[in-house]
């Protein structure tokens, strides 16, 4: 099959794929909503109705098929900071393109990143959904990190006072806790957003990487909108429990790295490296990323290209086309700051699967070994907790 391979090292297209993606994305640019070639017919729990075609539901909130992760534009996790008049150009780029979904956090930089999207969005603040999260301890004045967690209703309150000021807006759309707190009981937690959302300063309540009964009892005092997890086919964990809870709440799940922090786009070989000079790639750190597991995890970046081919797509899109299928209610938000891979992120939504090759795909994906842990120890001993019982 002939390939075409732009100049800034994105991933391979088929010269069909190729033009497919673009008159494909003339048509998303034409209209205000990002299209879906199928969405399900299955309906939240919950919901009031189904969503418009090409649009997805977080409980309460609805939002485009596929959101924007911000977070690598300047958050320094992945790379060095990218020119802000770039990424302003990018996101509005991608709400030109159908999206209305973007994520940030006040920790991503950390508050430049909230900065940068308030920047961006600011001219069309009242046609997107702006997600931000709190639960970070920075040291006041210096903003350091300093490793720990707080979410002490005080300090919630004045996270969004801060965020609210950085992102150029008097109401946060979805507000997450970034991790659980296991000093403060999640109902503490709950009751504070929720007299919040009663001042007007925050729209919906959501949750990132929580444990399950943390989950059940946030929503028992404030309607859950939203989980973030990471999910992908290089971390299928969600699949334990939170799906079949997200469900069965009418809660919806955002899959973090949903592109396995860049292995399943194709970019990535057995040989790359992330230790590059002058700056410090959280993946450099991270399990799954080092020469050993990185070489045997290149059978799952194999499987991806082989279905890639199959359907005439790419990795990136056939990756997150997976994700859309799983359930009608998980939204993904990659992360770029190139404007030809968030192209490429939206022609995921052309991709489908029918019954029987989506039954074909998971049988073969179960067989593939992962190899490597998906977080280093202090960032994995925060994933998954439930707070204390209420007293």
């Amino acid at each position: 099959m002939k390939t075409t391979k732009d100049n800034h090292g994105s991933t391979p297209l088929s010269r069909r794929a190729f033009i497919t993606l673009g008159a494909s994305l003339a048509a998303l640019a034409a209209t205000p909503r990002v299209l879906l070639a199928a969405e399900g017919n299955s309906e939240t729990p919950g919901a009031a109705k189904s969503p418009a075609p090409g649009r997805r539901r977080l409980g309460a909130l609805e939002v485009s098929a596929l959101g924007l992760g911000c977070m690598s534009m300047n958050g320094r996790q992945y790379n060095a900071p990218k020119d802000s008049a770039e990424m302003i150009r990018l996101i509005r780029s991608a709400v030109d393109q159908g999206v209305d979904f973007f994520d940030t956090a006040e920790v991503y930089g950390p508050f430049v990143n909230e900065e940068l999207v308030g920047e961006a969005l600011s001219p069309v603040r009242d046609k997107v959904v702006i997600a931000t999260k709190f639960g970070f301890d920075l040291e006041p004045g210096t903003a350091r990190r300093t490793g720990g967690l707080n979410s002490r209703p005080d300090h919630v309150r004045a996270v969004v006072e801060a965020s609210l000021k950085r992102l150029k807006t008097d109401v946060i759309d979805l507000l997450y806790q970034h991790r659980v707190d296991p000093a403060v009981p999640i109902e503490d937690v709950a009751g504070v957003v929720k007299e919040l959302v009663a001042e007007g300063k925050v729209k919906h309540f959501g949750l990132s990487e929580p444990g399950l009964q943390t989950v059940r009892r946030a929503h028992a005092v404030l309607p859950v909108a939203a989980v973030q997890d990471e999910y992908s086919l290089l971390w299928r964990g969600p699949e334990n429990g939170m799906l079949a809870l997200c469900e069965e709440l009418g809660i919806g799940l955002v899959p973090w790295s949903p592109l396995g922090t860049g292995l399943l786009t194709g970019t990535i070989n057995a040989d790359t490296r992330f230790d590059r000079p002058g700056h410090t790639d959280y993946r450099s750190s991270n399990p799954r990323f080092t020469p050993e597991a990185l070489k045997g995890n290149m059978a799952l970046v194999e499987f991806a290209r082989e279905w890639a081919e199959r359907k005439n797509a790419t990795p990136a899109q056939v990756s997150l086309a997976w994700l859309l299928a799983q359930k009608p209610f998980i939204v993904p938000i990659p992360g770029t700051t190139n404007p030809r891979h968030l192209e490429e992120n939206l022609g995921a939504l052309q991709v489908t699967f029918s019954a029987d090759e989506l039954r074909e795909f998971n049988t073969a994906l179960a067989r593939i070994v992962i190899h490597g842990e998906r977080l280093r120890d202090g960032l994995l001993q925060m994933s998954g907790r439930d707070t204390p019982p209420k007293v």
